[in-house]
């Protein structure tokens, strides 16, 4: 079955002059690749959401004879058409269970590398090859980067969950864990709610200011919800996340015992490169 074509060529290059936020997020998964994707590393695992096509080219500039000993692991259907269509070899995790590095976009990243993901329903898959990994990288623009989740992201923690079990988790979320507004995501092309690569449905959940606190009790207290299958929390799973700015800098966040934050400048990547 041919590669659809508005999937296969979501890449970089496709963009012939990019916007500010297309810029930064170019940026961000450029460095990222730069520091973490090494010659010795065979097994790379490749998440989903908008900055992620950055990665796969900044990947495919190292080079064919390098590519052609690795394996990329995907963490759904946009990121496997990905692989597929710049011709990189591509494995699952069931086969790979061990990777070298994984590199993935986030919905909103706090102070504490915690983050949500899940917006565009891969979280399952992506917390999957995220654990799977030796080495866990976070990439996204600046609107990414935030002290508190919540902030900027409001749909909420996405939560999977199995169909016939929707409504129990939605009620257990609304009135026993604090998410009065939670919801059923709807698809947007067709009637009904979206369904998940792996044939699930998927409730938003947002939570205050205080729940976000501690973001690992609230996805524990989700996950032992009968019916969840996942949430789209991850928390201190990466060891730093990049985030894109404006000024074609990059900030990044990094656990050295605390959470260290400080700014790249892009200066070892021409200009040309980066259309900033």
């Amino acid at each position: 079955m041919p590669v659809p074509t508005e999937v296969a060529r979501i890449t970089a290059q496709s963009v012939s002059k990019l916007t500010p936020i297309e810029s930064s997020k170019r940026a961000a998964a450029y460095i990222a690749v730069d520091r973490h994707v090494k010659p010795e590393h065979k097994i790379i695992g490749i998440g989903s959401g908008s900055t992620v096509p950055y990665v796969v080219e900044r990947i495919v500039q190292q080079g064919a004879e390098l590519n052609k000993g690795r394996i990329f692991i995907p963490s759904g259907f946009q990121s496997k058409e990905l692989i597929v269509s710049n011709k990189l070899n591509l494995g699952d995790v069931d086969l790979y269970p061990t990777i070298d590095v994984t590199i993935d976009g986030a919905d909103e990243v706090d102070n504490e590398l915690n983050c949500i993901k899940g917006g565009g329903a891969c979280h399952l898959r992506e917390k999957c090859i995220a654990e799977a990994a030796k080495t866990f990288i976070l990439v996204a623009d600046y609107r990414k980067n935030v002290e508190f989740l919540g902030t900027n992201f409001t749909p909420g923690v996405p939560v999977e969950v199995v169909p016939f079990a929707y409504a129990k988790v939605l009620q257990n979320l609304q009135h026993v864990l604090g998410s009065p507004t939670a919801t059923l995501r709807m698809a947007k092309a067709k009637a009904g709610p979206v369904v998940t690569d792996n044939g699930n449905f998927v409730i938003d959940a947002p939570f205050s200011r205080d729940v976000f606190r501690d973001p690992f009790t609230i996805m524990a207290r989700i996950k032992m919800l009968t019916g969840v299958v996942e949430v789209g929390l991850f928390c201190r799973m990466a060891i730093c996340s990049y985030f894109g700015n404006e000024d074609g800098s990059v900030s990044v966040k990094e656990q050295v015992g605390p959470v260290e934050d400080h700014r790249i400048e892009m200066s070892h990547i021409p200009a040309s490169e980066l259309d900033i």
